[in-house]
């Protein structure tokens, strides 16, 4: 992903306050997305973006992720879109289905729209790894995800 809130703050020259940017959340795995969704949402704030421009889509789970990025970036007036989700391995194989098929959909809504689209899925092998890259010591993904739309906005 692109460089951090800190080093985006000072390069960043468009006009953010007239950009409108989707962020689709999973609700699986909650308490990790909803940091993510915190820390997306927070870095456009304080890169420029105004609070009615932002709009939430919440869906099931990662999977989901793809489809609920395609309707908003069909929409005219969104210029980016930012995926958010947590999948976390188990004891069988899902785990791989699910990550190839969400990372490919998403990478699809991104190649289709031509509109920047972030990979803010956590991938991970348990819970105490998501949870230190939502927030904890490798910082917050979702963050992220925001300034690498805003970097590509540019």
């Amino acid at each position: 992903m692109a460089g951090t809130l800190k080093s985006a703050t000072g390069k960043s020259k468009i006009n953010l306050s007239t950009k409108k940017f989707g962020i689709v959340v999973a609700e699986w795995n909650e308490e990790i997305t909803e940091a993510l969704y915190e820390g997306a949402y927070t870095a456009l704030i304080k890169l420029g973006a105004k609070k009615s421009n932002l709009h939430r889509i919440t869906v099931p789970g990662s999977y989901e992720l793809p489809l609920a990025a395609q309707r908003l970036a069909k929409q005219k007036e969104i210029a980016a879109v930012i995926c958010l989700g947590c999948i976390i391995q188990g004891e069988t194989p899902h785990f791989d289905y699910i990550c190839n098929a969400v990372a490919n959909g998403i990478m699809r809504v991104n190649l289709d729209s031509g509109k920047p689209v972030a990979f803010g899925v956590l991938t991970t092998l348990d819970k105490k790894q998501a949870l230190e890259r939502a927030g904890g010591k490798h910082g917050n993904k979702g963050e992220e995800a925001a300034v690498t739309v805003v970097e590509m906005l540019k």
